[in-house]
């Protein structure tokens, strides 16, 4: 769904751009389209799981890489230091039961090969940190290493990619073209090492790329990745607007034991925040418990964090402040996932 790009979106604004909108009627290609999209402004690629080691140790981690366009309109410069795209990513782990969170983040021009996304190379990367990928079966390889951090992780697909919204677009907004084409593997198996511990368990990919994505009066958003002990997976969005109310586009994808995808709209689906925890690094108050009913499918699900500290602020006097963590799922059936929660500090806009 929608992701954090906050003060990267603002290092790389530029004067009106031409870029393609996420319109209907895409035709996706796989794997190609699993790659870059220089013709959209932005795109990302995001990696959340849950796993533990053989003694039973849980960790949550996370690796994000953005690829954000600055401008399609410029001189050609021929360089091999132009910065066509600038590249940021996020490297997040967190220490469930040893309740500790560590977090960095790294800003690149792609340069001779210092970040980037191709599909000839099939991996996504920015410096040591990357993805890479095996065409035929869709399994990727995660690799990173950060201050605290460290891990090689296999991610196998237990399910087909899903396509999120209807017509091939989920749409956030009113206008033609806002919008993103989103793509996820709702379920992957994990297995590698983990801070020189054996780790398994189980990993949510999203893949987005668009060039308009958000409204003025939408000042951010709650996304919900769900993998539940019978199999099933959810993922749900509501954007939040001035004054509170939440906006008629929200949506979901409920993924049937068999990898069926069914759209869920704004009204078949209620987010309601039960707990709060405010960070002491930006005094930024967050739910960090929620139920989440759906009721024509029979879901009543309590959602809690696994540790309430895992807000990302990598300058707490800058703009990069958002909360990205593992949670726990326990009601009608139980299970884990992923919890996103942007514009609790200020308003964001793509």
């Amino acid at each position: 769904m929608v992701r954090t790009l906050l003060c990267f979106v603002a290092f790389t604004l530029c004067a009106a751009p031409v870029y393609r909108q996420a319109l209907p009627g895409y035709r996706y290609e796989f794997p190609r389209d699993h790659f870059n999209h220089p013709e959209f402004q932005t795109e990302w690629w995001y990696y959340t799981g849950n796993v533990r080691a053989r003694d039973g140790h849980r960790f949550g981690f996370e690796l994000v890489f953005f690829r954000r366009g600055r401008d399609r309109n410029r001189t050609p410069n021929p360089s091999v230091w132009r910065a066509d795209d600038i590249y940021m990513a996020h490297l997040a782990l967190t220490d469930i039961d040893g309740r500790k969170f560590r977090y960095a983040q790294r800003l690149n021009r792609a340069g001779p090969g210092i970040a980037g996304a191709d599909f000839a190379g099939a991996r996504v990367w920015n410096g040591n940190w990357q993805a890479r990928w095996n065409t035929r079966d869709g399994a990727q390889t995660l690799s990173a290493v950060a201050e605290g951090i460290r891990f090689q992780l296999r991610l196998t697909p237990r399910k087909p990619p899903v396509i999120h919204g209807e017509n091939g677009v989920s749409q956030t907004g009113d206008a033609p073209g806002q919008a993103s084409y989103y793509v996820s593997f709702p379920l992957l198996a994990v297995e590698g090492s983990l801070n020189g511990a054996e780790v398994s368990g189980s990993a949510w990919m999203d893949h987005e790329w668009f060039s308009n994505l958000l409204e003025s009066a939408q000042t951010g958003w709650d996304w919900f990745s769900v993998q539940l002990e019978n199999n099933t997976q959810f993922m749900l969005f509501q954007l939040r607007r001035a004054g509170g109310s939440i906006d008629p586009h929200s949506s979901g994808t409920y993924i049937a034991a068999d990898g069926r995808a069914t759209t869920l709209r704004r009204s078949e689906f209620e987010l309601t925040p039960l707990a709060y925890w405010t960070s002491p690094k930006t005094d930024t108050r967050y739910p960090v418990k929620w139920h989440i009913t759906i009721p024509r499918l029979r879901v009543s699900l309590d959602c809690v964090a696994a540790v309430p500290d895992q807000e990302l602020a990598v300058d707490s006097d800058g703009p990069v402040r958002y909360w990205e963590g593992a949670v726990e799922y326990s009601g009608s059936q139980r299970g884990v996932g992923y919890l996103e929660m942007t514009g609790y500090h200020e308003a964001v806009r793509m």
